[in-house]
């Protein structure tokens, strides 16, 4: 049994993890600060459902990853044998609308966490690094072999940063370190104003749904338990410095992911067409050889089943 620390594990991913951790018989310190991108009341539901089932060995500590003085008094409390560090500010368009504000989250915060870590003499560091580093690659799918990948959004660059920190202090300081390509990630709790549960929304209510572009961009996209089996196998197997993508190496297009979600409402969608925007990407498209050779990573849900599974969660919790 070891004591995890999750940052932003009162998030869609962290919370799902936690779960999961604790599940098998870890204890949690699940820090995040609350902020205010989505309704925090989600975030509260969320912990407050983990912390009835775990009462004993799941601990909420409030606090911000830029904060040195608090990081620090949360290590000196806690003996932590690891950290899967998720906090972040998420969101390709936001970014370009405040890429100060992100590159302060995303970086300082990820630093910051970093020279915590150093100081406390912590061994195993995960961070969760985003599909947005490869930018509009031209070679799919996508490979973490591939060099040349440049973000096009504040957000991606931002993780590719991230990732760079992240070699310097395992070459530095020997941190196992392992960096999660994550490809868009959905299921219950998924937040609010992300494509699935935005459009499963509007079209439920009978609303206009956004599509913009012409509806051909395509997405991988990843459930959310593929994905925690896979960050758990990295916990697992994982020594020295690695970046994975964990993905599910099937593409979907916005078009049929619309159609998907109209037969899982059994509802039809008013689309209203918009044009592309700025930051978002033809194609997403994870090679998965490299978390499958290692990790023994072995994604299993489908599109279809992914979405029934998620329309279902969603009618549940708006009863």
């Amino acid at each position: 049994m070891k004591t995890i620390l999750v940052t932003g594990g009162a998030g869609f991913i962290g919370s799902h993890l936690c779960e999961r951790l604790l599940r098998e018989g870890h204890c949690v310190l699940c820090l995040d600060n609350f902020d205010s991108f989505y309704d925090p009341n989600i975030k509260i539901r969320n912990v407050g459902e983990i912390s009835r089932k775990y009462p004993d060995s799941f601990t909420l500590v409030t606090g911000d990853i830029r904060n040195p003085h608090h990081l620090t008094e949360t290590f000196k409390k806690n003996s932590i044998d690891a950290v899967f560090h998720l906090a972040a500010r998420a969101g390709v368009r936001p970014s370009i609308a405040d890429p100060l504000l992100y590159e302060d989250v995303n970086l300082k915060g990820t630093v910051t966490l970093l020279e915590v870590c150093k100081a406390f003499g912590m061994k195993d560091f995960i961070f969760a690094s985003s599909s947005s580093v490869y930018g509009e690659n031209q070679r799919v799918p996508f490979s973490e072999t591939d060099l040349d990948i440049q973000p096009i959004s504040p957000y991606g660059a931002t993780k590719r940063a991230g990732e760079l920190f992240c070699y310097s202090y395992h070459h530095l300081y020997g941190i196992n370190i392992a960096c999660l390509r994550i490809f868009t990630a959905y299921g219950p709790r998924q937040r609010p104003e992300m494509a699935i549960h935005k459009f499963t929304s509007l079209i439920e209510q009978g609303k206009e749904i956004p599509m913009f572009g012409d509806g051909s961009s395509k997405r991988d996209y990843t459930y959310i338990d593929d994905l925690i089996d896979g960050m758990m196998a990295v916990l697992q197997h994982h020594k020295g410095y690695e970046i994975y993508n964990l993905g599910e190496s099937q593409t979907t297009s916005l078009k049929e992911l619309i159609r998907m979600i109209e037969s899982a409402l059994g509802k039809k969608a008013n689309i209203k067409r918009m044009d592309a925007q700025p930051g978002d990407v033809s194609i997403t498209c994870a090679d998965i050889t490299k978390a499958k050779r290692l990790l023994n990573y072995q994604p299993l849900i489908k599109m279809e089943e992914g979405i029934k599974r998620f329309v279902e969660w969603y009618r549940e919790i708006k009863r």
